[in-house]
């Protein structure tokens, strides 16, 4: 099941959105801002029907 999750980047605090895949479980991955293209941490918790996205810094 794929969701749509807003974030703000922890770099440039611009605002972006995610496609989310819950599905899969418990994620963790790197995409670059779409903004500043600074590598972000995402970390997904799920059991398929509800979710936590945190995301973060690389060096938090």
């Amino acid at each position: 099941m794929l969701v749509t999750e807003r974030y703000e980047c922890p770099y440039c605090g611009e605002a972006c959105e995610a496609v989310l895949d819950l599905s899969g479980g418990d994620q963790q991955y790197i995409e670059d801002c779409p903004v500043c293209c600074r590598p972000i941490v995402f970390k997904l918790q799920t059991d398929g029907d509800e979710w936590m996205l945190d995301v973060h810094s690389e060096n938090e």
